[in-house]
């Protein structure tokens, strides 16, 4: 297993041929054309610099009694002049004239970073068009491939309207089925997949947002292919706002996967001299999904803005007190919060003005003086008396008809000029494209930040946004909001350096890569019942490492399920992630707040693991039981889990492999019991592996696994795996 990817020196350029490499992925290109025309993307190609022409060769189609002539294979923005009969590359017209273009390559450059990010920027041309196209391709430190396509209005006179760019990758033949998400409130990222048939498997996104249904990432791979097993090629769509991720089978047997934004009427008119570009399309390949993860992993691992302190343990209010605001209740959850350990308290949505519940205030963002006479600062010096950071709720985008705000300026709500659109949670979506809105959000944050010295924001988003609009022009404006969105919260962590934001819409429905390039994790879900967490951190991770993921430990029974768990249940799924606690503890024994405490201790001994090793999932064919974990860099240690989701046909669960170990090392088996209280509880007894001393080498672990115990269900077992000198008899690093 490759632990890190390593990066290749850019090859000189062999007859119009780009070479992108790592030893992860390689990428070969053809820039003779207008448009990029990708040859390869996936396994390395350790010799191919000597075969270019002959790669080349691989691409000429062959024509059929039903096939245009010289037709070629779809290049990175597939164009009809060029016989792609699938969904265009671009799509934009002069009032209805040129509607078709034919880009001619007009030279090309090549650049490698100091971090190792290899680019290929190749220029084209349509003169009759009066366009001209930049294609950007980089290969990414992790092994990471992204794409995207810039159109600029050449024209003397005259605008250029853009219905849509959409950038694509081909995949082989190999690639016979597709998974991707689907989901909703509390149930995110669920997956679906099916064979990859002819037509187009097309996944839009018109909510304004990612969505919790969002398909977040789209997998093509070999038959059967899972974590370990089978070739994959992913794709991911890096925009929060409307949005498309699809994959495409044509009759010719072409196969692609791609992306771009959804564009509503009008939004992107360009004037002469103006350009529009499509957001990054970001690609992945690996044998298994594991590999696919691992590559956006560790791309988001090597981004100078990557989180690079211990990642927190976080209490958030919201599931303590709701709505249920006052100084003396909180300061009092404080006292308990630092009792068992937390590093970060956040004060959830309830402290502004007329807010209390969600029918009112929202837009209003100063601190409400009938709850809190003296302000936060009571609360803020608590929790900074016991050592703990503060962060505060807030909903910029959103506000309330009942507010200060939508009285003063019904103008900034977004609509069609002559209604408000449906409601969501009682609320509108604010205009932030408005220079006044924009400034009123602005100053109303910002001042707070300094006033309270905020250390981190949790930036909710509770609702799609419906008939979108300006309501003086009437115009569409889901393009412009989410520019000022990104603009509004880059200018908060210019202003406030070291200001922390987290991404939460209605729970996990803003989790893309670009809203990541400003934010430090995104909250998977508002649903924190374990059971369904396991699921829904599962997949998230596919995308993201645990310490962008925020997973908390809820009540003993979920408040979303009304399902009742063990607290180490709980907290054994909370742990996989950025660790927090969402449940009012001041209502805990004295015995659950010890339990707790040895978990949040846990959690600080692990972290460092948790937050920068490698992501392992087993293929273990019974849905019944799952094992996942996480593997330090050098594979000295690792931290597994083994849960049992649901009871399971077979009287007893088998052996389960567990991936990613070195497999000529010798490992020691250590349970992890935090309390009697603890103990996971099994049908059979525990495995001997357990309650005897063990050490076994990591070839047969992998390869022959584990024993896994009879657990009832909605059940987790945790253990160390710690390599062994075999020269000391001493534990590993």
């Amino acid at each position: 297993m490759s632990q890190r990817s390593a990066t290749i020196p850019i090859p000189a350029d062999t007859d119009g041929i780009v070479v992108l490499r790592s030893d992860r992925l390689s990428a070969a290109l053809d820039v003779t054309g207008g448009v990029p025309r990708i040859l390869h993307w996936g396994a390395p190609l350790t010799r191919a610099a000597d075969h270019l022409s002959f790669l080349r060769s691989l691409a000429e189609s062959q024509s059929g009694a039903d096939s245009l002539q010289d037709a070629a294979p779809p290049a990175l923005l597939p164009e009809q002049s060029a016989g792609w009969a699938g969904s265009p590359g671009l799509e934009g017209h002069r009032d209805g004239t040129r509607f078709s273009s034919r880009f001619v390559a007009t030279g090309h450059d090549l650049d490698q970073g100091e971090d190792g990010t290899q680019t290929l920027v190749a220029h084209g041309a349509d003169d009759d068009a009066a366009l001209t196209l930049t294609s950007t391709v980089q290969l990414l430190p992790g092994g990471v491939l992204r794409v995207r396509a810039t159109v600029t209005n050449t024209a003397a006179a005259g605008a250029y309207t853009v219905d849509a760019v959409r950038v694509c990758l081909p995949v082989p033949t190999e690639a016979q089925e597709i998974l991707d998400f689907a989901g909703r409130h509390l149930r995110e990222r669920t997956p679906q997949r099916h064979p990859f048939v002819v037509g187009t498997h097309l996944r839009d996104s018109r909510r304004g947002r990612t969505g919790s249904d969002a398909a977040t990432v789209l997998a093509a791979g070999s038959e059967g292919f899972g974590f370990r097993t089978g070739e994959v090629w992913a794709v991911h769509t890096a925009w929060s706002g409307n949005h498309t991720t699809f994959a495409e089978l044509g009759l010719t047997g072409s196969r692609v996967l791609g992306g771009g934004e959804v564009l509503l009427p009008g939004e992107v008119v360009l004037a002469p001299g103006e350009s529009y570009s499509s957001p990054w399309l970001y690609a992945a390949y690996g044998n298994g999904l594991d590999e696919v993860s691992q590559a956006f992993h560790q791309y988001l691992r090597a981004r100078p803005q990557h989180p690079s302190t211990p990642r927190p343990v976080v209490l958030n209010t919201w599931e303590a007190v709701y709505f249920e605001h006052d100084t003396d209740s909180l300061v009092d959850l404080a006292r308990v919060a630092a009792r068992v350990g937390v590093e970060r308290f956040v004060l959830d949505d309830g402290w502004f003005l007329g807010r209390r519940d969600d029918r009112a205030g929202l837009g209003d963002w100063q601190v409400d003086p009938a709850v809190w006479p003296d302000g936060l600062g009571p609360l803020v010096s608590a929790v900074r008396a016991h050592g703990m950071q503060f962060g505060l709720w807030f909903e910029p985008e959103m506000v309330n008809e009942d507010s200060e705000l939508a009285r003063e300026h019904p103008e900034w709500i977004l609509g069609p000029a002559e209604r408000l659109p449906v409601r969501g949670r009682n609320q509108q979506v604010l205009n932030l494209t408005s220079p006044g809105a924009f400034a009123h959000v602005l100053e109303s944050m910002s001042s707070l930040v300094r006033e309270y010295a905020i250390d981190y924001i949790k930036w909710d988003h509770n609702r799609d946004l419906a008939e979108p609009g300006h309501r003086d022009t009437g115009r569409a404006a889901v393009h412009e909001q989410t520019l000022a969105v990104y603009a509004l919260m880059d200018e908060l962590r210019r202003r406030h350096p070291g200001l922390e934001i987290e991404s939460c819409a209605s729970g996990g429905g803003r989790v893309d890569l670009e809203v990541l390039q400003r934010t430090d994790r995104v909250w998977a879900s508002d649903c924190i019942d374990p059971l369904e967490r396991q699921q829904i951190q599962r997949w998230t991770g596919l995308l993201l490492p645990p310490e962008l993921v925020g997973s908390h430990v809820g009540a003993p029974t979920a408040h979303t399920t009304q399902r009742t768990h063990s607290l180490a249940f709980r907290a054994a799924t909370a742990l996989f992630g950025h660790f927090g606690i969402e449940w009012d503890i001041r209502t805990a024994t004295e015995k659950e707040l010890d339990e707790l405490e040895a978990w949040v201790e846990l959690y600080k001994r692990e972290r460092d693991l948790l937050h920068t090793g490698t992501t392992v999932r087993a293929d273990y064919p019974d849905e019944s039981y799952w094992a996942h974990g996480v593997v330090a860099d050098d594979r000295s240690r690792a931290l597994f889990a083994f849960v049992a989701t649901q009871t399971t046909l077979a009287a007893q669960p088998g052996r389960v492999r567990l991936p990613g170990l070195d497999p000529e090392a010798l490992y020691r088996i250590e349970p992890v019991e935090l309390s009697s209280s603890a103990l996971t509880r099994t049908a059979g007894g525990p495995p001997s592996w357990w309650t005897r001393p063990a050490s076994v080498p990591g070839e047969l672990l992998e390869t022959v696994g584990l024993q896994a115990p009879m657990l009832y269900p909605e059940q987790a077992l945790l253990f160390r795996l710690v390599r062994e000198d075999t020269t000391t008899g001493t534990g590993g690093a």
